[in-house]
């Protein structure tokens, strides 16, 4: 017995295998930039993992916090897990917030971005220099993390641009029937 899906059911699911491929693609050109020179450059995973998980649920949010995480830690040459269990963290927090508090509005993005961020390099700071007690160590964090989270956040724009545009075009939208309608206005 052969169970066929409705035409709408085949373009939404088309619709956000497409989607999902286009983050993924997101992902990669972020490690990539990051990856690529010397000079201090912002942490792009950080923004992109955020802005994902702004309209996914909590199980896909989780899964790119995780891969986002990973690269992180590859780009940055940390222990392997750590920022991938920090941003599988934050990125469900974020998916649970949009879905019960916030609007999908762009100063909450960045609110919650820098927020991310500024945690991701403090916890930095702390495990992997202040912890060690360093000869004059406040000055990484104040001349380089800093600066690191500052650029971040700068960044975070374009990402978020990017992935607004990616779920205006495959992002499923919601349908209401008249049922659901009626109730609302009465």
């Amino acid at each position: 017995m052969r169970f066929r899906t409705t035409r709408e059911q085949r373009i939404f699911n088309v619709k956000t295998v497409v989607r999902w491929i286009l983050y993924y693609i997101v992902i990669f050109i972020c490690f990539l930039i990051m990856t690529s020179g010397t000079w201090m450059k912002p942490i792009l995973l950080v923004p992109a993992a955020a802005a994902i998980a702004v309209n996914s649920g909590q199980y896909g949010s989780a899964l790119a916090g995780a891969v986002c995480g990973f690269l992180i830690d590859i780009a940055c040459g940390k222990l392997m897990g750590y920022n991938a269990v920090l941003l599988t963290f934050f990125c469900i927090i974020v998916s649970l917030l949009y879905e019960y508090y916030l609007r999908n509005k762009f100063i909450n993005y960045i609110i919650i971005t820098s927020v991310i961020a500024y945690i991701q390099c403090w916890l930095d700071y702390k495990f992997y220099y202040e912890m060690w007690e360093y000869a004059d160590v406040e000055l990484i964090f104040s001349q380089i993390s800093m600066k690191v989270w500052a650029i971040t956040i700068i960044s975070s724009v374009f990402i978020y641009l990017v992935i607004e545009l990616i779920n205006h075009f495959f992002l499923p939208k919601t349908h209401i029937t008249i049922e659901e309608a009626i109730k609302n206005n009465s």
